[in-house]
Parts: C-alpha cells; sequence; structure tokens
C-alpha cells in the first residue's frame, strides 16, 4: 500500500520532496523551463517522438511527497488551438494535483513544424488540432498520430524518465473539447489502461458535427473510418467500460447551445445510459467553453480521478 501525503498537512523537509535532478541521464528529454509551484514542481519537456516524426512538448507537474513515494499519474488532453501551456498557465490544476498527491502531465495538442501542405491554413485542422487519430491518408501519416503518442509512447517515456517517482501503470486520463473526445477515446480504445476517464465541454459524438467530420475526412478519408475515434460509437458498440466516466459542461457555452452542436452531449449521455456504463454527466448553469470554466471544476475532477488512482494502487 503506497501512502499519498497531503502537502497540506504535513510538512515535507526540503531533502525528502522531489527535484527534477539536473544531473540526472536524460537523454530523450530536454528541458525548457522549470517552476516552483504548490510545494512541487512544475517543468516544461521536449523530445525527439517517434510517433509523430518531429519534437514534441509537454509539461509535467510532479507534487511535493515523501522520498521514495510512487504517485499515480493525470494526463490532461488539450482543445483546438491550445497547447499544454493553456491548462498550466490557467486552471489552477496545480493546487489540487499537490493536494491530492496525483503527477499531472499534459501533452500538446498535435506535431509542430511538420511542414506537411496545408497543416496551418485553419484553426481547425492541422497544427494544434491533431484530433487525437492516427492519420492514414498518406498526406499525414508520417507525422499525425497523436493516439498512439498519447497512449503508448508518452507514458512510455513518462514511466521511464521519472521511474522514481511514477507509479507504473497506475493512470488516468481528462481532456478539454477536442481533448475531451480524445480523454474519452483513448480510454474506451484501451479499457485496461486507466482507472478513471473524465472530460470538460467534450466533443461527443464527433462524426456527427462539422469540426469531427473535418478532422476524419482529412485524417482517415472519410467520416465513417472516424467510428473508430467517436466516443458515442465506441460506447454503442464495446460499452460499459470498468471504470467510472464523468463529464461536465456548460449550459452557457455557445459550441453546445449555438447555430451548431459541435458538443452533442445529450447523444453521448444517452449511450452511456443506454449501456449500463458507471457515468455522471453535469451540466454546469451559465458557464461557457473557457478555462474560467475548467478552473472552476478542475478541482473536482483531479479529486475523482485521485480517489480511483489511489484505490487502484492499494
Amino acid at each position: 500500500t503506497v501512502s499519498v501525503l497531503n502537502w497540506t498537512h504535513l510538512y515535507i523537509p526540503a531533502a525528502a520532496q522531489h527535484r527534477p535532478h539536473p544531473t540526472r541521464p536524460m537523454a530523450s528529454l530536454t528541458k525548457k523551463s522549470e517552476n516552483v509551484c504548490f510545494g512541487g514542481r512544475l517543468a516544461k519537456y521536449t523530445h525527439a517522438s517517434a510517433s509523430t516524426n518531429t519534437d514534441m512538448v509537454f509539461s509535467i507537474y510532479i507534487p511535493p511527497h515523501a522520498a521514495g513515494a510512487k504517485l499515480p499519474v493525470l494526463y490532461y488532453l488539450s482543445g483546438l488551438t491550445c497547447t499544454d501551456d493553456n491548462v498550466m498557465q490557467k486552471s489552477g490544476c496545480q493546487r489540487y494535483a499537490a493536494e491530492h498527491g496525483v503527477i499531472f502531465v499534459a501533452p500538446d495538442t498535435s506535431p509542430r513544424g511538420a511542414g506537411v501542405e496545408g497543416e496551418d491554413e485553419g484553426w481547425d485542422f492541422g497544427t494544434g488540432a491533431g484530433f487525437y487519430v492516427d492519420a492514414t491518408e498518406a498526406k499525414w501519416a508520417k507525422h499525425y498520430n497523436m493516439y498512439s503518442y498519447v497512449t503508448k509512447e508518452l507514458p512510455a517515456l513518462i514511466e521511464k524518465e521519472f521511474a522514481d517517482v511514477v507509479a507504473p501503470g497506475v493512470k488516468s486520463i481528462t481532456g478539454h473539447s477536442m481533448g475531451g473526445h480524445g480523454a474519452l477515446v483513448c480510454a474506451f480504445k484501451n479499457p485496461d489502461q486507466f482507472a478513471s476517464v473524465s472530460a470538460f465541454s467534450a466533443i461527443g459524438n464527433p462524426t456527427k458535427c462539422p469540426w469531427g467530420e473535418k478532422a476524419f475526412t482529412g485524417y482517415l478519408g472519410g467520416v465513417e473510418a472516424g467510428k473508430a475515434y467517436d466516443a458515442t460509437e465506441l460506447c454503442n458498440a464495446h460499452g460499459p467500460f470498468p471504470f467510472p466516466v464523468l463529464l461536465d459542461v456548460g449550459t452557457g457555452d455557445s459550441f453546445l447551445t449555438g447555430d451548431v452542436n459541435q458538443l452533442q452531449s445529450s447523444v453521448l449521455d444517452a449511450a452511456l445510459k443506454a449501456k449500463g456504463q458507471v457515468y455522471e454527466s453535469r451540466q454546469q448553469e451559465g458557464y461557457d467553453h473557457s478555462y474560467f470554466f475548467i478552473a472552476s471544476f478542475v478541482g473536482e475532477h483531479i479529486a475523482f480521478h485521485a480517489k480511483h488512482l489511489k484505490a487502484k494502487m492499494n
């Protein structure tokens, strides 16, 4: 049994706190920045990715903890146009990750500078919009493989390079918008990998909305192929899943209530209910699609994941 210490109630001597060691061999990682935050360390790294054949960026927050402790990991997938910086700088996630003793990892949303013609022409496809699929269309297939990156390469890298503090195989996943879609898809396609999954404003049925139709047509050659990366379709075909699901969406979200329903939240809810999935779906009155919404509820999401991650460790 591993006990995760609550930093708000226990003083941990500096010598017992984890510090990323400047002299530790990290041949595959290059540290770009590091900051102390809520008693832990927030660092940004780059590395050469085999999935995307480009350099990739991720940020990792390691909370204060006792020497020798192994901590679970919560992965956060960001939405269209975002980077790892959005959640790390706007959500206040570090406070809650420190409180619950959870490592928080946020990758970028796509490869960057891949040199694919057209990748920078729009905000909802290409750079900043990898959609967490493995592309099959020849033009995109060499670089746009974010599904493999976030389900295989990045977790393996985190467990290898931070082996002194990461509890192997104990992880959950969450995300926002496109990243909420990504989190659900990654969990639903790999039900034995994750202790829990949650999402803010998830694109819940992307084969039935313009964002998904554009992404699946471009990366996969058609919307039909996108069913393999659609949370509603995956639930219908393979649910229920052996972990709990938490969903939040704001009633003031223009992508839910505007001229085009990009999120299709009610469709996903209906699929989860029909399959008898253990889940909670909440409509938060008045909240929109922004990080003001995420900052308001990220603490509850981290607490939700911490509960199930710790249960998996015991």
